[in-house]
Order: structure tokens, then sequence, then C-alpha cells
């Protein structure tokens, strides 16, 4: 039983060295960022234009109970472009990873409430991010907006 214990500690460690937080930040930036954008991108057309069938969602299915319809089209579909593209750079990661945990929000209260496992995969991805930052491979840190952080 021993060496079983001892070989998944080993494990361990080298998954540890293979995967450090550095990579596993970046690659959690540009997982949720990917999942956001290209949302974003079935809401327009050319550039950023919005979509009738983007009007039409928002004043049925998406229709939120605070907000015009219109206004949330746009609100959704820009922020599901800027946000996500935030989060590849690397740059106001936190505020960003914080926007979009607010959208996955809205959309898991308002609008699919029996989406949880997605949503909650999602918040997963943006939890970290909003904790931790985006890591030294970031516009953050290279603009010194975030700091290296201290060793916990």
């Amino acid at each position: 039983m021993s060496s079983l214990v001892s070989l998944y500690r080993r494990a361990g460690q080298l998954a540890s060295r293979l995967l450090p937080p550095a990579l596993l930040l970046l690659v959690a930036r540009c997982g949720i960022a990917a999942v956001f954008f290209q949302s974003g991108r079935t809401k327009v057309e050319g550039l950023l234009t919005i979509t009738d069938a983007t009007y039409q969602l928002f004043r049925t299915d998406y229709a939120l109970p605070f907000m015009n319809p219109v206004v949330a089209a746009h609100v959704a579909a820009y922020s599901e472009h800027l946000f996500p593209i935030l989060l590849v750079l690397g740059l106001l990661t936190r505020p960003a990873a914080l926007a979009l945990l607010g959208m996955t929000s809205v959309i898991e209260i308002f609008v699919y409430p029996d989406a949880w496992p997605t949503h909650l995969s999602w918040a997963g991805l943006l939890l970290p991010l909003i904790a931790l930052g985006a890591g030294p491979l970031s516009l953050d840190r290279l603009l010194r907006i975030e700091r290296a952080s201290p060793p916990r």
C-alpha cells in the first residue's frame, strides 16, 4: 500500500512541475473566453452589428425582468466580445472575469435555471481568475497592474 501512496505522490509532484499555476491560469482564461466569445459571435453579423434574431431572442427567450430587451441584447453582445478579449490578453483580468461571472449568474437565475452544471463549470474557471488574477503570462503582470503574488 505504501508503494501505491508513494507512486501517487510522485505523480502529483510531476503534475505540479508540468502544470505550473501560470499555465493553469492561461488555460482558464482562454477556455472561458472562448465560450463567451463564441456566444457573442452568434448575436452579431459583421464586426458588431446585432442581428434581428438576437433582438427577438431577447424579447422572448432571454427576456429579463429588469432590462429593456434591446439594451440587454447590446450589453450581452458587446460584453461577450470585450471581456473575453481582455481575458485572453490578461488585461484587467479580475474585473473582466467578475463581469462574466455576473453574466453567468443572470443567465442562471433568469434565463436557464436548469443549466446549473454548465454555469457551475464556467464559474469554476472564472473564480480562480477573480481570486488569483491572470498570472505571470499576462498584460496585467507586464504592465504591473498586478504584482507577483507573495508565496503562501
